[in-house]
């Protein structure tokens, strides 16, 4: 006994329709989470974490400290070859 096509054609018409419909049903989730998502992001970029101010602030000492060895090296050789700027402290880059 086989069905004839005609009877077949309304359960193949629902098929493509389930899938129609579950792909709207995720569109509309997706579209509705959007501005959460944004919103969420806008604010993670906008605040900084105790541990990200740490590393910056440690950034910024050790840049701070590399400077002021480059400038007393300068310093130093300027002492050392009797070309010192008046700023310059030579009397603590003298032989003891």
């Amino acid at each position: 006994m086989r069905l004839p096509l005609r009877a077949l054609a309304p359960v193949l018409l629902l098929i493509p329709g389930g899938c129609i419909v579950e792909t709207i049903a995720k569109t509309a989730v997706d579209v509705a989470t959007l501005p959460v998502k944004a919103v969420s992001a806008g604010v993670d970029a906008a605040t900084t974490s105790q541990s990200e101010a740490d590393e910056k602030r440690g950034r910024e000492l050790r840049k701070q400290d590399a400077e002021r060895g480059r400038l007393t090296r300068e310093m130093l050789e300027r002492c050392r070859r009797e070309r010192a700027l008046p700023t310059d402290d030579c009397s603590a880059s003298l032989p003891r």
